[in-house]
């Protein structure tokens, strides 16, 4: 992982999470998938690799692992300031504290500090992909050259991201070249929008199917993709994020 400091924090409010209910629906997946979490002090001189033990909304608190050396847990647990760093499904998150203190959990040592009012999710978006949702499905539209029949035709994606999309093609009848184009499609973004853009192959998978038929799925990158185009992209990317972290959080 980066090191962190505090101007990370300050400087990227713009993918703040300040829900209460989405904050302990983090932090509950953070702890129940085993990830570490490193608290960082004097500016990442000294770092302490802990992992959540428990998150209490009641007492509004949360419990983390303590250090192994008892010296450098007396002085995580007086020092002021922590910043600490995880991640959650290759996504980065960070959160800072000023209240942590020594206590014990299950008879071990442990720190606590009271549940942050704010958390950072960082991601590389254009690395980073969203399944598309089965009940909200995603389309993309396709014109095929003559030589291969011409007309326009109609994909369900798989995933999407800022730098592509997956698209099944369970008819097999999309060029799966590597490198082979596909210009002016219309990917139907739900309650954002339609995008515009070339698609270049990237590559190919032919699937089996539980009923022995194939479907392939084909990785396919954006190449003129306008700037609204990719505002859109990220904007629907920023709606799915939000919808998953709702179910997570016994919202939706």
């Amino acid at each position: 992982m980066q090191s962190t400091n505090d101007s990370d924090i300050e400087s990227w409010h713009d993918f703040e999470v300040a829900s209460r209910k989405e904050i302990i629906a983090l932090l509950r997946s953070i702890g129940e998938k085993r990830q570490l979490v490193r608290m960082v002090i004097r500016r990442g001189t000294e770092v302490c690799v802990s992992a959540i033990l428990d998150v209490d909304p009641d007492n509004n608190t949360v419990t983390l692992d303590g250090s192994a050396d008892p010296e450098q847990h007396r002085r995580f647990a007086n020092v002021g300031r922590i910043m600490f760093e995880t991640s959650l499904d290759k996504i980065r998150i960070l959160f800072s504290s000023e209240e942590v203190q020594a206590t014990t959990f299950e008879d071990t040592p442990a720190f606590v500090m009271p549940l942050p009012e704010h958390m950072i999710r960082l991601q590389r978006r254009e690395f980073y992909r969203m399944i598309t949702p089965v009940s909200n499905p995603v389309s993309v539209v396709i014109r095929l050259p003559q030589d291969v029949g011409g007309g326009t035709h109609v994909f369900p994606l798989s995933d999407i991201s800022c730098g592509g999309i997956a698209i099944l093609d369970n008819k097999l009848v999309l060029d799966s070249t590597i490198g082979h184009s596909y210009s002016s499609c219309r990917i139907d973004l739900p309650d954002v929008g339609a995008v515009q853009t070339t698609l270049m192959i990237r590559n190919s998978v032919d699937l089996t199917l539980l009923n022995d038929k194939t479907n392939r799925r084909l990785g396919c990158a954006f190449v003129d993709i306008s700037r609204g185009g990719l505002a859109s992209v990220q904007k629907y990317i920023t709606k799915l994020e939000r919808e998953r972290n709702a179910r997570l959080a016994g919202l939706g």
